[in-house]
């Protein structure tokens, strides 16, 4: 239990650090870029560097199969190196040729750490029954921390070494992190868990759903992300006026939501989370109305901040949720952020057409005909979610079955496995996979795994594969 706890400190570490360093830097961008540029290509700016950081999300995977071990270290200082340079190169840049490149570049290996962040606190999670307020505290500490630093309104050679000291914090984090992974120090870094991979690998037809649950949720975030990310906009160009600072005050009613979202979202085992942001989203709807309609801004400041916060720890939590099921977890369980900031991006031009267009309901009926969508697709998403994930009731099986968790422990009781050899040999008698796949499935080296493989050869008294099926066979 005590080191179930320590797990959980470590994942809302990451994501807290993290969601603090992106989003302070991103608002220190937005800073610099708004005193060289207008307010429109400000906006344009901000949100192609968050595309580049998309990128990263996805190049991570990749850097993840190449820099093992060492390499794996030398990695992270490379990478914090890189963040580092492009930080203070943002800060002290003189020309926007300059500032827009070096954001580009700092935005992109932002991302890749970003993706590892979300995917090491996968794995640091023995289960998910607190998946979504880990991520809702995570996310709160990160904007609880950016607040506290806007506040303070400390020199720039301050803040500056605040930047550099969290950045360094983190990455010995993740250092650290992935060595307990590759060697098996933490015993909750079993990435997808006896539980989910019993759900993970019961029959092709779960894999299959897998792929349509995916690209439903995808789609879904996309669709959320047309409708938050104008709103975003929206405020970007009233801060970058000088009108009013969203850095302060305002960002309380964001961390109070992301933390409330987190506890809302895992009542009933997340059962419903979708229905909580469909709510939300037609709160959203209506902000738009606020925004376009009524001189109040400070009004649709905070029904976008509210909202805002919900739709982060959504897309944060069904990502990391949903990546269990994948052949490819390491990808999925950071792509909330990543397709959230491509598609702001994407859609920077048309979504700052419609805050300038006139008449002002072009923009209500689009947002109003963006909110079907999304209810359509919300529907399609938690139908195949729910197959997805649902595991058939004992009741249902044979007489006389027994059930596969109970049987593969009576095993592990059997031969004295340890919770990390249990989770090999399940991988061993009920999968096909390589040992290097099962190693990639297990968050473990190749090396680590070889020697749970030699512990149980050893303590089971066989020497090949087809004798440890024979066991769980037998049994």
């Amino acid at each position: 239990m005590e080191k179930e706890k320590i797990s959980y400190v470590k994942a809302v570490l990451l994501m807290g650090i993290f969601t603090f360093l992106f989003l302070g830097i991103e608002y220190l961008y937005v800073n610099v870029v708004s005193g060289i540029l207008s307010e429109e290509t400000t906006v344009k700016a901000q949100n192609y560097a968050l595309g580049a950081s998309a990128i990263g999300f996805v190049i991570y995977p990749v850097c993840r199969r190449i820099c093992k071990g060492m390499y794996q270290t030398a990695g992270w200082i490379v990478n914090g190196i890189i963040i580092a340079a492009g930080l203070i190169g943002v800060k002290q840049g003189n020309s926007a040729g300059m500032v827009l490149t070096l954001g580009l570049v700092l935005f992109l290996f932002l991302g890749i750490m970003g993706s590892a962040v979300f995917y090491f606190a996968l794995c640091l999670l023995k289960n998910d029954r607190y998946l979504a307020r880990i991520a809702g505290v995570g996310y709160m500490t990160g904007i609880l921390l950016q607040v506290l630093k806007n506040t303070l309104n400390q020199s720039e050679v301050a803040e500056m070494i605040l930047f550099l000291l969290f950045l360094t914090g983190l990455e010995i984090l993740l250092i650290r992190t992935g060595k307990q992974m590759d060697e098996g120090e933490n015993e909750n870094t079993a990435g997808n868990g006896l539980e989910a991979k019993a759900a993970k690998r019961e029959g092709t037809g779960k894999n299959k759903t897998s792929t349509a649950a995916v690209l439903l949720l995808i789609v879904l975030v996309v669709l959320l992300t047309c409708i938050f990310s104008t709103l975003d906009n929206a405020v970007t160009l009233v801060h970058a006026t000088g009108a009013v600072d969203i850095g302060q005050a305002p960002r309380f009613i964001l961390a109070f939501s992301g933390l409330l979202a987190g506890f809302l979202f895992d009542m009933g085992n997340r059962k419903f989370m979708n229905m909580v942001m469909y709510c939300v989203t037609l709160l959203s709807t209506l902000c738009v109305a606020a925004l376009k309609f009524s001189e109040p801004f400070l009004m649709g400041l905070i029904i976008f901040y509210m909202s805002a916060g919900f739709f982060a720890v959504f897309f944060t939590t069904a990502f990391m949720e949903i990546s269990r099921y994948t052949h490819l977890p390491e990808l999925w369980a950071g792509m909330g952020r990543a397709v959230n900031n491509l598609t702001a991006a994407v859609i920077t031009g048309g979504s700052l057409n419609l805050i300038s267009s006139e008449p002002n309901i072009q923009m209500l009926v689009i947002t109003i005909l963006l909110f079907v969508l999304a209810s359509v697709v919300t529907t399609a998403y938690t139908y195949e979610k729910k197959r997805l994930m649902e595991i058939p009731e004992p009741d249902k099986k044979p007489a006389g079955e027994l059930d596969e968790k109970k049987k593969i422990r009576q095993i592990a009781e059997r031969f004295s496995f340890t919770e990390r050899e249990t989770e090999t040999f399940f991988c061993l008698v009920s999968t096909e996979d390589s040992v290097q796949q099962i190693a990639d499935d297990l968050c473990v080296s190749k090396r680590t795994l070889e020697r749970y493989i030699s512990s149980i050869y050893e303590k089971t008294g066989v020497k090949s594969r087809v004798a440890l099926i024979g066991i769980y066979n037998d049994k």
